[in-house]
């Protein structure tokens, strides 16, 4: 199953670009990604073509990073869709770790996103 990373960076010039580049010298295709910062501390939310090289590289590289299998989820492209999505979750009980929007068409907007409990996430969702 696809999977999604989240990859702890420094929040300084160049964490990102070292990390992407790390990626890439390894034929890695970068697919979704977001980052950002809060302090000192950096955060990038990815997907690759290739889970496996991808996880290798970020070891080798001695990055702190997670990794969770991907639902993807539609939901209307409008102001609250996501706050009713991930209010349904936390109150069955389910954390969300990472957001990526994949993108947007015909009033939806397409989300990947893992969780702490992808087969209750699923049952929830009906994904």
């Amino acid at each position: 199953m696809p999977q999604q990373f989240t990859v702890r960076l420094k929040n300084e010039p160049g964490a990102l670009a070292e990390m992407a580049q790390a990626l890439a010298d390894h034929g890695i295709d970068i697919r979704a990604v977001a980052a950002g910062g809060v302090g000192s501390f950096g955060c990038a939310v990815l997907s690759t073509n290739n889970d496996v090289a991808a996880r290798g590289v970020l070891k080798r590289a001695k990055y702190s990073f997670v990794e969770g299998e991907v639902v993807n989820v539609a939901v209307e492209d409008q102001p609250g869709s996501l706050a009713r999505l991930t209010r349904r979750l936390a109150d069955a009980g389910i954390n969300v770790e990472s957001v990526l929007v994949l993108g947007r068409r015909q009033g939806k907007a397409e989300l990947a996103m893992t969780v702490d409990d992808i087969d209750k996430a699923r049952k929830l969702l009906g994904a």
